[in-house]
């Protein structure tokens, strides 16, 4: 009688090895622009008012194409996509690199090379979080998140630490070079990735139609819009006014370093929040990581009352957990019970509406902080995050959701 093997963990399959592969590269090279690119902007002379124009290029292009990459993500091939998106952005990058290299970068072409740039990973993230459940069966998918997400996160803090060694002992430009290799590196990774595509309609259905299938599939389920109400506030207030305020209040209290040490604290708290993520399992895991985003509020809260760098650090790494442990379980739940014709469209709105609001939040951070003061907004920041949480725990679809297979409304 021959002995089945069963594979240990979701990177024994092909597809998604080559999927978290890379995802790895592409996020590792991402980490690195963003510091390369600071410095090049600099090396030309422009201002932080400048480099502010650059890097909102590329935001706002980022944003305004999340929809149309859940259409093309639900319409054509995921994998396709990726490639497609991988192959544009290492073309821009690289020109970008070039033009830095030979001296001729100015601030009109790095805005416009950024917004193709920005365009195409606004195209990519839907198709590439829609992709992980036809890369896996359904038992290792929520491992296979894990995964994912540590190699975000692990991606994230190498590139941004690859990017300050780069650009220290070679150059910007060298920095925005390797970025560009990453993503030429992922494009076959991308092609490589076998697996049947699932088309949400014809290649003649209308892209409006499309958009609003996908909202329509988006609004029919309180658990998805209320958690995704519940990031708009979150991110406004922690990605948004704290990471503008943070440094004012830092400098003024526990120093630079302490502030960067902080960050990554946080950093550290999103690995570890993933890795509990493998392994703990409670029954109600939805409810347990709605209330767990909460403990975002603990450094906005004693950022306004002033604290030592040691339980900032510590109050950081916590908001991390509560951030990597959800994520794990969110991604998993959007794959189940999300058909899988519509699954990027309604990623594509999620991204919409949880990162909308940050911009808004960096806008009005410093008006409000000088109307206000800074410890009154950032204690109101770190109450309106806590009602948004209990509000968002008291939804029946999230109290009633629980580990166990069921079908949800």
């Amino acid at each position: 009688m021959a002995l089945v093997c069963r594979p240990r963990h979701a990177l024994h399959f092909a597809p998604f090895r080559n999927l978290f592969l890379a995802r790895i590269l592409t996020v590792t090279g991402n980490a690195i622009a963003p510091v390369a690119l600071a410095f090049s902007v600099l090396d030309i002379g422009g201002s932080a008012a400048d480099l502010g124009m650059v890097v909102a290029s590329r935001s706002v292009f980022n944003v305004a194409f999340l929809l149309l990459g859940g259409v093309l993500g639900d319409r054509y091939s995921r994998n396709k996509v990726l490639l497609c998106s991988s192959l544009i952005a290492a073309l821009s990058q690289g020109m970008v690199a070039w033009l830095v290299l030979s001296d001729t970068a100015t601030l009109t072409g790095l805005m416009m090379l950024g917004t193709v740039n920005g365009a195409a990973a606004g195209v990519a993230l839907p198709a590439s979080s829609a992709l992980v459940p036809q890369t896996l069966p359904a038992q290792y998918l929520r491992q296979g998140n894990a995964f994912i997400q540590l190699g975000v996160y692990v991606g994230t803090v190498a590139g941004a630490s690859l990017g300050g060694v780069l650009v220290g002992a070679i150059g910007p430009g060298w920095g925005l070079t390797v970025d560009a290799l990453g993503f030429a590196a992922s494009a076959p990774l991308y092609f490589c990735v076998r697996i049947c595509a699932a088309q949400a309609s014809g290649p003649h259905a209308h892209i409006l139609q499309d958009l609003r299938e996908g909202w329509k599939e988006f609004t029919a389920r309180a658990w998805v819009w209320s958690v995704v109400v519940q990031f708009t506030i979150v991110n406004a207030v922690f990605s948004g006014v704290v990471m503008v305020l943070g440094p004012i209040v830092a400098d003024a209290s526990i120093g630079r370093t302490g502030w960067g040490m902080s960050i990554a604290a946080q950093s550290m708290g999103l690995i570890a929040g993933s890795f509990i993520a493998l392994r703990w399992r409670p029954r109600r895991d939805m409810l347990a990581g709605v209330i767990l985003v909460a403990l975002c509020a603990v450094p906005v809260f004693l950022l306004g009352m002033g604290t030592s760098t040691l339980l900032l650090m510590g109050a950081f790494f916590l908001a991390g957990v509560g951030f990597g442990q959800f994520g794990v379980i969110w991604a998993h739940y959007l794959q189940t019970y999300i058909p899988a014709d519509k699954l990027a469209r309604v990623y594509a709105w999620d991204a919409m509406g949880s990162f909308v609001a940050i911009p808004f939040g960096e806008l009005a951070a410093g008006p409000l902080a000088l109307h206000f003061g800074s410890k009154p907004l950032l204690l109101a920041c770190a109450a309106a995050v806590v009602a948004a949480t209990v509000a968002t725990s008291f939804v029946p679809a999230i109290r009633k959701f629980n580990s166990a297979p069921q079908r949800l409304p």
